[in-house]
């Protein structure tokens, strides 16, 4: 018998998957905060133990949404690859910052202190990637890892600071207008 009254009972097929699903859409709209494991198997319609046999923790689950995140985020760098070389970094300063506004807990949850990479590899490698598409994509390469850093202190810094509210969109905005405005200005 199910303990969900918003969903059908799960029966058959990829509980995983269905979980994963699941946990993201909990996560864009209650936070990180609002998102367990017997929460999710409610939402999916099993017993409150099965998703432990696919996440060990509540720490696995968020685990495998943050590198969900980040092979999203890498996927849509990557894109930009084809952008003209003086377009690319405004194009992918742009791209970053709406990624995060477009996906706030699940960007919030990337970057999150409690998900250490170390002694998660899945999680560092997939954030790695990303780093390695930023770099590429900056232009900069492999052998530009400080302009990279540079590049991405400022637009994850922007990036927060829109989706924490210390910079207000006002009504009548063009928030990606804006967002290249910004990005444009030497500091």
């Amino acid at each position: 018998m199910s303990t969900s009254t918003n969903s059908p009972p799960y029966h058959h097929g990829d509980l995983r998957r269905a979980l994963v699903d699941a946990a993201l859409v909990m996560l864009e709209r209650e936070g990180e905060a609002g998102l367990g494991l017997r929460d999710l198997a409610r939402a999916v319609g099993v017993s409150p133990a099965a998703p432990y046999r696919h996440f060990d923790s509540r720490i696995a689950l968020l685990e495998t949404l943050a590198v969900i995140g980040f092979q999203k985020f890498t996927r849509m760098m990557a894109s930009l690859q084809e952008t003209t070389p003086d377009q690319k970094l405004s194009a992918m300063g742009r791209a970053y910052v709406l990624f995060a506004l477009d996906n706030a807990n699940l960007f919030r949850l990337m970057f999150s202190a409690q998900l250490k990479r170390e002694g998660r590899p899945g999680l560092k490698m997939a954030a790695d990637a990303a780093f390695e598409t930023l770099q590429l994509v900056s232009g900069e390469g492999s052998g530009g890892r400080v302009a990279a850093l540079a590049a991405w202190a400022k637009v994850h810094g922007l990036a927060v600071l829109l989706l924490d509210g210390q910079i207000a969109i006002r009504a009548g905005d063009d928030t990606e207008a804006l967002i290249v405005e910004i990005l444009g200005r030497n500091p």
